[in-house]
């Protein structure tokens, strides 16, 4: 598949749509959404680091496990070898890094700002066409968990030949359970290939209702997984949502491209209206302006979207008493109880039942597991405190490294501070606080108004208020140093950049 610019790609869309019935050579493009916050997993999930950037169900975070779910795939079709990745500019760092681990040259478009998924798959299908060529873009949310890989393959493979014909596809899981956490999907008429057409989309009901879905036999689960043509989706989005048409077209003939990523135009792209797929497309198919029509096809593979602790409790082995865990726990007497020990100190559950506990290195949840939806108010009332617990851990990620606050009071503060090899911090100064480094292992290059020098081990130096300075690590182990910040205020939003190779001034 050719690999013209978002630009290019962008400029050419009205040729790409003419051919949306065509019969020539498509091949799969796996798009992975990865904009969520994911709420309802805190205090492991955060603003600044959600849910898909961790490893909540295996050794992988739950974006790398997606980014390996088309390895192998033996279906019909060629798979693309490099996947689109659309997440948010917060994101992109750690979103690159987790690729780069695991040896996955995927193709990042950093979304300007959350506009929702039905946007994020129109910049997606923008920079999969290239040189006036098509492909079938299997798009899938970054932070869910399957089970079996191979049946996820044949429905996959029996969507995209209901996809190559100019329909759209969602795959819909049979439901086990009424369960009110998931959106559903009224089934339509049979297909002689085990598929439906789609009837209609209903968001998450209440109880009673999910019960009755779930005796009528008429409903599965919304699984959030699309199978669509390039082509189709964008004239499906200018049919039903032109101004995010016009927006996401707008917005990639502006983006910015590096080795890395694409960036597509801020100011257009948030000229664009928030909607999900869902809203903006699948309730408006079978209306009576609509050429477009949607299939749904059975999707029987150990599905979650590991939505709540409770999901997450769900899809994870249990012994005999039906608890799980994660990390450092004991279970004594206990039962149907999830705990997870993210900071590394021991949690030991006694008698409990039905419990989720999860321990961090700032906060401690306890919760009953019929009431995990509950947890996004909670962390709504925690944001309307101004508490940083809501957005960043202790630990915070930087594309350079890691800081850790260790201590903090009034009018000081105390991190330790890792920068990778060869990366540096950018070049900056504070308005309110100066700073004391002291190097623990590794060694640092310091810049300090117009010095210039090496600190090593069990050496430390002065910032001083107002003064220009930079943190690099020249060597070929991680620096780490301790950082004592002091003065009348210490906020992450008192920097002010003059350089920096990630891109962060301004």
């Amino acid at each position: 598949m050719g690999k013209a610019s978002a630009a290019a790609a962008a400029t050419d869309i009205e040729t790409i749509q003419q051919n949306e019935t065509g019969t020539g050579y498509l091949p799969l493009v796996q798009v992975i959404l990865a904009g969520g916050s994911g709420t309802r997993l805190w205090p492991v999930s955060r603003e600044q680091f959600p849910k898909q950037l961790i490893d909540v169900v295996g050794d992988q975070t739950l974006l790398q496990a997606t980014m390996g779910r088309m390895a192998g795939f033996e279906g019909a079709w060629d798979v693309a070898a490099d996947p689109v990745i659309v997440c948010g500019s917060e994101h992109y760092f750690a979103t690159y890094e987790q690729a780069r681990e695991i040896g996955v040259n995927a193709r990042i478009v950093v979304e300007p700002g959350r506009r929702d998924t039905a946007p994020a798959l129109t910049l997606a299908a923008l920079n999969a066409c290239a040189e006036n060529e098509d492909a079938i873009l299997v798009a899938m949310p970054a932070d869910h968990s399957i089970a079996d890989l191979e049946a996820l393959h044949r429905a996959i493979d029996l969507a995209a030949s209901h996809a190559r014909n100019g329909t759209i596809v969602t795959l819909g899981v049979p439901p086990e359970r009424a369960d009110t956490g998931f959106g559903y999907i009224r089934l339509g008429d049979a297909l002689p290939d085990g598929a439906h057409r789609i009837e209609r989309f209903v968001e998450k009901p209440a109880a009673e209702l999910a019960t009755q879905y779930v005796e009528s036999g008429n409903y599965w689960w919304n699984s959030g997984i699309f199978v669509v043509r390039a082509s189709v989706w964008l004239s499906i989005i200018e049919q039903f949502q032109p101004a995010m048409h016009a927006a996401c077209v707008s917005a990639c003939r502006a983006a910015k491209k590096t080795d890395e990523c694409i960036m597509p135009d801020a100011e257009q792209f948030l000229n664009s209206p928030s909607d999900s797929i869902d809203y903006a497309v699948m309730e408006q198919l079978g209306k009576a302006d609509s050429k477009f029509s949607g299939v749904v096809v059975p999707l029987a593979a150990g599905w979650s979207d590991l939505g709540s602790w409770d999901a997450v409790w769900q899809a994870m082995e249990k012994d005999e008493c039906g608890n799980a865990a994660n990390g450092r726990v004991l279970f004594e007497g206990a039962t149907a109880t999830y705990a997870r020990s993210q900071g590394g100190r021991l949690v030991a559950c006694v008698g409990t039942d039905n419990l989720v506990v999860i321990e961090t290195d700032d906060a401690v949840l306890v919760a009953d597991r019929s009431h995990v939806q509950d947890i996004k108010g909670l962390v709504s009332r925690i944001r309307s405190e101004k508490a940083p617990e809501a957005d960043n851990h202790r630990k915070v990620r930087r594309p350079w490294g890691f800081y850790d606050s260790i201590d903090h009071g009034e009018r000081f503060q105390v991190k330790r501070i890792v920068v990778m090899p060869g990366a540096r911090l950018s070049l900056q100064m504070h308005h309110h606080r100066a700073e004391h480094w002291v190097v623990v292992s590794g060694t640092a290059l310091v810049t300090r108004g117009e010095e210039q020098f090496l600190l090593g081990e069990n050496e430390s130096t002065y910032i001083p208020l107002g003064v220009r300075h930079r943190l690099e690590n020249p060597g070929r182990v991680p620096l780490q140093i301790i950082e004592v910040q002091s003065g009348t205020y210490l906020g992450e939003d008192d920097i002010v950049r003059y350089d920096d190779k990630y891109g962060r001034c301004g």
